[in-house]
């Protein structure tokens, strides 16, 4: 099923927290911190101009609304939800 988003909306597919701490202990569901990134898996034609789908971006915390699809979550986020665009660099800093 393909999904289009209507209204200014950008659907986010949002990275999963590590399942075991750095000293390899398990974390469960429960107490797992739940991380602000994504990649965007698809952009309303009236959204903003300054992601496009594939971008990894950070949003804010408690925003947007989760959709379920297929046993997936995705959330939808309005360009104000919006925080940061990760963008690939072609040297290393001094």
């Amino acid at each position: 099923m393909k999904i289009r988003p209507v209204n200014g909306r950008i659907l986010v597919k949002p990275f999963e927290s590590e399942g075991k701490s750095s000293g390899g202990i398990y974390i469960p569901d429960s107490a797992r911190e739940k991380i602000q990134e994504g990649e965007v898996i698809a952009v309303a034609k009236d959204a903003t101009d300054e992601v496009a789908v594939g971008d990894r971006i950070v949003y804010k915390e408690f925003s947007g609304a989760e959709v379920k699809m297929e046993g997936r979550d995705y959330i939808l986020l309005t360009e104000e939800d919006l925080l940061v665009k990760y963008e690939a660099s072609d040297r290393i800093p001094e």
